[in-house]
């Protein structure tokens, strides 16, 4: 596995080999079920085994951080039953593949607020960092109750309130918002995929997308795995990242 950091810089810049950081809007699940007639329940319990298969293929690919998609701050506009039964399959996913993780090496992280969730679910993102905090051979962030607008609202709100605690140290510029967000301290995204045909953003890393490439998959995420991981590497090692540059031999 690629060795990652807890605090790798946050300054855009092209990688060693990489992409070492991916993020992943991880969407079809309900059009997934829906083609076979069954429950969404059934949909986003598939999910769960391709983000499984997914993070098992990450490491043999190069990939050291990835960053998935979860659960949105919009997601609790959903029915009742539907958000009861991501937040149960967060429960057995925990329980069944914690100590898997942390014994593989895994780094943990929950991105987004811990406030407005159900207390049991804090209380389980608060113990998966804990007891994989030690790990540093690959870093897992999983997107929870999480929206970029709101991570940067409430980056800027920290250091308004460092400011006003007389904490803060100059003025608030990129690197001072940039360490309030929930993905301080990890790799800057390489690329940011999303998959089953859709092409937007929907809300997801959108400070950390600045420099970000993209590529878009006509894949219901159920069916997602190692394959489709390796053709988001490929694709991205075709790109030519410039950072607002100009290649040398460039014609003025």
């Amino acid at each position: 596995m690629s060795a990652v950091s807890s605090n790798v810089s946050q300054t855009d810049g092209p990688p060693s080999g990489g992409p070492l950081h991916v993020a992943i809007i991880m969407d079809g699940n309900g059009r997934w079920a829906a083609a076979r007639g069954l429950p969404r329940a059934v949909g986003h319990r598939e999910g769960v085994q391709a983000l499984k298969r997914t993070i098992e293929a990450a490491p043999k690919l190069g990939i050291g951080c990835l960053t998935v998609f979860g659960f949105s701050t919009e997601n609790w506009n959903r029915s009742t039953e539907e958000v009861s039964d991501l937040m149960g399959l967060v429960r057995s996913y925990v329980a069944s593949d914690l100590k898997r993780l942390e014994k593989a090496g895994v780094r943990l992280r929950v991105l987004g607020r811990r406030e407005g969730l159900p207390k049991d679910i804090a209380d389980i993102a608060d113990r998966a960092e804990v007891q994989t905090g030690h790990n540093s051979k690959f870093l897992l962030q999983v997107a929870f109750n999480y929206g970029g607008r709101a991570d940067i609202v409430d980056a800027a709100r920290a250091y308004v309130e460092k400011l006003q605690a007389g904490d803060a140290v100059g003025p608030l510029d990129e690197d001072a918002l940039g360490a309030g967000l929930s993905t301080a301290g990890g790799p800057p995204v390489d690329v940011i995929v999303r998959t089953s045909g859709e092409r937007r953003l929907s809300n997801f890393l959108l400070w950390e997308a600045a420099y970000a490439e993209f590529v878009y998959q006509d894949i219901l995420w159920p069916d997602y795995g190692p394959e489709a991981l390796a053709d988001v590497v490929t694709q991205f090692r075709q790109r030519d990242r410039r950072y607002g540059g100009r290649p040398a031999d460039a014609v003025a």
